[in-house]
């Protein structure tokens, strides 16, 4: 607490000169009385201003000024009261240097709390000169919008890559990995409740540089981040990667191995396209009948190595948890049973996990029947069955239980629906989930907690998403939101989340 109180008074900004001609609006979480970001206000003739990540809207409109101006006010996950026509919005009395707090109610279990990377995070806080928690509040590494984060700890400081990333000077930007890091918050980072201080990696005009620069045509993606100690002790930090061209082709796959002198990933070794196993998703480290491993999870945590990295580095060392004969492929897929006739579920090498889709494939096929599946996600009210498509494990001390942070594929909006899960193993059983983010017709893809962050021994836990109208069929991308990385807050003493422990 003490690092943000300092933060915050080192970055206090000093007021526009023009400041006092602007009217503030401010926009609070009825339950919290925090600022709220990304609400939309909208005037009756379609003008639209978004809150910022204080929740705080500079308004100034040549024509508006000194009138009363109507707006309608709506948030994914939040609602605002109707009038007595059934309208949600206000009308305020518009003045220069006036100011107003508005209040609307959260339906979404989590909070949001503020956008992580883009331009303008708090654009209007500083034309109205509110304090902002932040050094670099309007234009950080010339960032303007970064597809999904993967991060983790590395030699005491969080070490963050992001896929496609825009810039302000051109259509294209970094295609091969930008790349930050931040202090914790126990060695004078910000508390994660209020922002994350990114340094970025920059190139020589001051942009995020590149740090996963692979040849070979097309971006360079990564995947499976994790810092391991090799046998003299000396921590190294490894990433799968990928190389992608058109129509989102996956032509080369590989393992990275980041290097501190340069500040970027330099490729160890390229792994067979056919081979079944390989570094994805996110990870973490678990000991299972004394063996430490890293698990990868997409979001289930079906595929592991030992946590060395002579074995990271060795595709053979990879084993999936997964119902498939040793050495079958999903391209003729066999079924391991037992002398039931049950299918038998284990670790085995040189064998491809079966995710939702190939799940569903089995089933559809006849070769599974539904109830010998091992993925059955289900809404823990409706026991609708919950298509989750990506996200993140991780051990939760509070719940006593491994926790699940993923998006649904195909729910109410394509890839916007975030759901909390809990299992007693890291590959479950995953049965009951509550949704805790909704979006109107919006992506909030790839959602990643950041276990570091937690609070309370693991009562508050943290997580963000990449929040696009890619995928979403929304015509009308937020400005400044789109494209960018959005943190939110989640209780898990919230009486919501009460889930059953039975299948």
């Amino acid at each position: 607490m003490r690092a943000f109180v300092v933060t915050l008074v080192a970055c206090l900004v000093a007021a526009d000169p023009a400041a006092s001609s602007y009217f503030t609006i401010t926009v609070l979480d009825a339950d919290t009385g925090r600022g709220v970001p990304l609400v939309e206000l909208r005037t009756v003739n379609n003008i639209r201003y978004y809150t910022d990540s204080n929740g705080v809207i500079a308004f100034r409109e040549p024509g508006l000024m000194g009138h009363t101006v109507f707006f309608y006010v709506k948030s994914h996950g939040y609602e605002f009261p109707k009038d007595g026509f059934g309208f949600r919005g206000k009308a305020l009395k518009i003045t220069e240097g006036g100011e107003v707090k508005l209040t609307i109610k959260r339906l979404n279990i989590a909070e949001r709390l503020y956008r992580v990377t883009g331009g303008g995070i708090y654009g209007d806080s500083v034309l109205v000169g509110k304090p902002t928690p932040l050094r670099e509040l309007l234009l950080n590494g010339q960032v303007l919008g970064s597809d999904s984060v993967v991060n983790a700890i590395y030699r005491g400081k969080v070490y963050w890559f992001w896929g496609d990333t825009n810039r302000p000077s051109y259509p294209l930007g970094n295609f091969n990995v930008p790349g930050a890091t931040s202090r914790l918050p126990a060695d004078g980072g910000l508390d994660p409740a209020v922002g994350v201080e990114l340094s970025y990696f920059l190139d020589d005009k001051g942009f995020a540089k590149e740090t996963c620069p692979m040849p070979g045509p097309g971006p360079t993606w990564i995947h499976g981040l994790v810092a391991l100690k090799d046998s003299g002790g000396r921590e190294r930090l490894f990433a799968g990667y990928m190389k992608v061209r058109k129509e989102m082709e996956i032509y080369e796959r590989g393992l990275a191995e980041f290097n501190d002198e340069k500040q970027q990933f330099e490729k160890v070794r390229a792994i067979d396209k056919d081979t079944p196993l390989y570094p994805r998703g996110n990870t973490f480290l678990h000991k299972d009948r004394g063996v430490e491993y890293v698990y990868f999870a997409t979001p289930y945590p079906l595929v592991r190595v030992p946590a060395d990295p002579e074995k990271l580095k060795d595709p053979a060392a990879y084993e999936a948890f997964t119902c498939l004969q040793p050495g079958s492929r999903l391209t003729d897929p066999k079924i391991e049973r037992d002398a039931d006739g049950r299918p038998r579920y284990s670790w085995k090498k040189n064998t491809p996990p079966v995710g939702p889709a190939e799940q569903t494939k089995l089933i559809r096929a006849g070769l599974l029947k539904p109830d010998e599946a091992l993925l059955q996600l289900q809404d823990a009210d409706t026991g609708r069955p919950v298509f989750a498509h990506a996200g993140s494990v991780y051990w939760n001390k509070y719940r006593g239980r491994w926790v699940m942070i993923t998006v649904e594929s195909g729910g109410t909006s394509f890839l916007g629906e975030v759901w909390y899960a809990e299992a007693d193993t890291p590959v479950g059983p995953w049965v009951h989930a509550r949704k805790i983010v909704t979006h109107d017709q919006y992506s909030f893809y790839n959602p990643k907690q950041h276990p570091y962050f937690d609070n309370q021994e693991g009562r508050i836990i943290f997580f963000e998403g990449t929040y696009a109208a890619t995928f979403s069929g929304n015509p009308s991308p937020t400005p400044r939101y789109d494209y960018n990385q959005i943190m939110y807050k989640l209780d898990l003493a919230d009486p919501r989340l009460a889930l059953p422990r039975d299948r």
